[in-house]
């Protein structure tokens, strides 16, 4: 079983990087707005699905981007089925992973709470 999820995270990686290209790059959609990083894919043993987890900064509309993104899904896939080649590519699910936007907002609960050491 280990050996199967290593191939898993050679996949997911390899999906993560290309996805990233192909949105970053190849995507012309009007509506998909902001610097979309693609930060985790998590596809099922079956390689029939992919969960991809997009995080967006600078986008005029979190809700317009991510459905630009589920437009464009058929598009994306194609594009990946060309450069991953492997026997079927997965069906694309988006969702967003709000960690990064998370993370900011703690740093900034935490400087507001730490003392400033310029003062001291």
């Amino acid at each position: 079983m280990p050996e199967n999820q290593t191939r898993l995270g050679r996949i997911e990686e390899e999906y993560r990087k290309e996805l990233s290209q192909i949105i970053g790059y190849e995507l012309k959609n009007p509506s998909i707005t902001g610097l979309i990083s693609v930060t985790k894919v998590k596809v099922t043993n079956d390689l029939k699905y992919a969960k991809i987890y997009v995080s967006v900064l600078n986008t005029k509309n979190k809700k317009e981007t991510l459905a630009g993104l589920k437009k464009s899904a058929g598009f994306i896939r194609s594009e990946l089925a060309k450069r991953v080649n492997l026997r079927n590519t997965p069906e694309l699910i988006f969702e967003w992973d709000d960690s990064l936007e998370y993370g900011a907002k703690i740093d900034t609960i935490l400087k507001n709470i730490m003392p400033k050491k310029e003062e001291e």
